[in-house]
């Protein structure tokens, strides 16, 4: 079915949808409901939920991971580490074509992995990859110059699509690559329409080479900007799963439709962190005083309590707080507005100053409700607060990765480990204009560069451990962001839907496994 057809009114629709669903195991179609705006498909450049969720659906990764966060053969079959830890052979499987209908070899795992060092955000995820050797045509062997404890989960799907070299090896650049918006992968579902703002349609790959998968025959990313139209949609039929739900009352509302079930499972490889970002450079920021200022002026307890109604937690430093190696000793600036006030006197402020926050579009109390908030707040230290909106997703991400802003509120997922997700964003060698969940706040310490760099290929949990404490007790000083909360992630499903994503990655991990039930 087109998209044409697929994008009716809602009456109409909710008809078509409900009538569509099978009442047996195989077959039919899923559609997913989402704010989010994707630029393009392919997760091997881009990160973030809009690329990820369809990324992982088109693409397979070497590895995939189950619910108890173990590792699971997907395009490898097996692997072995070395015992120095300096490599990492991939065994393929050797029935696995892309939908064009080439085989998928080592050649291509190792062309992945080499594009996604070179392109994607997340720069510590390969940097300790040298070279990817390829023996054969079903062997790939990862040469590492450092140990990389995340190695193995940064090789599964939400982070590692493995892409063809025949499409994306001819000397075009893989970030504006026009096979970006029209991909062509190896996992269980096959693009048929991208209509950038509108949807994407996904066919089932008839070739998958999983026997048995995927179940469904057709998945479906509506993107419904407007969250009231969003949840009728969810409560109406028109959309059969919405994951990524953060909103206070949109959870309340939809814990009301006898034909939803919601969990709070399919986030542990999340670690989603809301924060107020700072641009280092700004010279009404560059003094740490002033945001220390800033920090002390703003409620977090108020925020997650009374803004959120109590379903987000509070958040104090940049390892989220489930993480073995979050140390709560840090700094925790419990609301002080004396001492930030003098904080701003002794920055030269102490009569004020003027800033501008930007903030997400999308999910308004995560982002826009605290944009506002904070313009009320910091007026009681002198800080006269404009809150500049983004007509979408896009605008706001070229302006925060451009540096061309002051405060921003922003998303940030630890993805499973920090080396994978912590790391970028305090790096300095990460500052990289233009790239969006990157250094973007410019934020520069050797110190902590030392740290981290040590933290990234220490084998050894309780050394890590120590490394990343004095890590985020510099960081809480420095305070190039401040950690509001712990995003209360969601998934609403129907509860006809077999085996619904509640695995560590939840929708941004293949979904050939969920089916239709009675």
């Amino acid at each position: 079915m087109k998209l044409v057809s697929r994008l009716l009114g809602a009456a109409a629709f909710a008809a078509l949808s409900v009538s569509a669903v099978p009442a047996f195991a195989d077959g039919g179609t899923l559609v997913i409901a989402s704010t989010q705006v994707p630029r393009h498909l392919n997760g091997a450049v881009q990160s973030g939920i809009a690329t990820a969720v369809p990324s992982t659906q088109i693409f397979a990764s070497p590895i995939r991971y189950d619910e108890n966060w173990e590792p699971q053969p997907y395009l490898a079959k097996s692997w072995e580490v070395s015992d120095d830890g300096l490599s990492v052979t991939l065994n393929l499987v050797d029935n696995a074509t892309f939908h064009d209908g080439k085989p998928v070899t080592s050649e291509d795992v190792a062309f992945s992995i080499m594009t996604t060092k070179e392109n994607h955000p997340f720069k510590s995820m390969f940097a300790p990859v040298e070279t990817v050797e390829t023996p054969d045509a079903h062997t790939a062997v990862i040469k590492l110059n450092q140990p990389h404890p995340a190695l193995l989960l940064a090789l599964s799907p939400a982070l590692a699509p493995v892409i063809p070299k025949h499409i994306y090896g001819d000397g075009q650049d893989a970030k504006s690559h026009p096979a970006n918006s029209a991909p062509i992968g190896s996992g269980p579902f096959m693009l048929e329409e991208f209509k950038p703002g509108e949807a994407i349609v996904m066919k089932k790959n008839p070739n998958f080479f999983i026997d048995g998968r995927p179940k469904l025959d057709e998945i479906i990313v509506r993107i419904i900007k407007d969250q009231s139209a969003l949840l009728i949609a969810m409560e109406n039929g028109e959309a059969d799963m919405y994951p990524f739900m953060d909103g206070s009352q949109a959870i309340r509302r939809l814990e009301k439709a006898d034909h939803l079930e919601l969990t709070q499972e399919g986030y542990a490889g999340v670690g989603p962190v809301n924060w107020l970002a700072f641009n280092t450079q700004s010279p009404k920021l560059s003094d740490v005083r002033v945001r220390q200022a800033i920090a002390f002026a703003t409620d977090r307890d108020f925020i997650t309590k009374a803004l959120h109604r109590g379903v987000s937690m509070p958040q104090r430093g940049p390892i989220v707080e489930s993480s073995p190696f979050f140390d709560d000793a840090i700094a925790a600036y419990d609301v002080d507005l004396d001492k930030a006030k003098a904080l701003m006197a002794e920055a030269g402020f102490a009569d004020g100053m003027d800033l501008t926050v930007d903030y997400i579009p999308g999910p308004k109390e995560q982002q826009q409700t605290i944009a506002e908030y904070l313009k009320s707040q910091l007026k009681k230290i002198g800080i006269n607060v404009t809150v500049r909106a983004a007509p979408d997703f896009p605008t706001w991400a070229g302006r925060v990765s451009g540096h061309d802003f002051e405060l921003s509120m922003d998303v940030v997922f630890n993805w499973g480990d920090p080396v994978i997700g912590v790391h970028r964003t305090y790096l300095s060698d990460n500052i990289k204009k233009g790239v969006i969940w990157s250094n973007t706040q410019s934020y520069a310490n050797a110190e902590v560069d030392a740290l981290l760099n040590a933290a990234a290929v220490e084998m050894n949990p309780g050394k890590r451990a120590e490394l990343y404490s004095q890590f985020q007790h510099i960081v809480a000083q420095d305070l190039p962001v401040y950690w509001i909360n712990t995003l209360p992630y969601h998934t609403a499903y129907d509860k006809r839907l077999v085996n619904p994503p509640k695995g560590i990655w939840g929708t941004m991990h293949p979904l050939d496994t969920v089916s239709w039930g009675e």
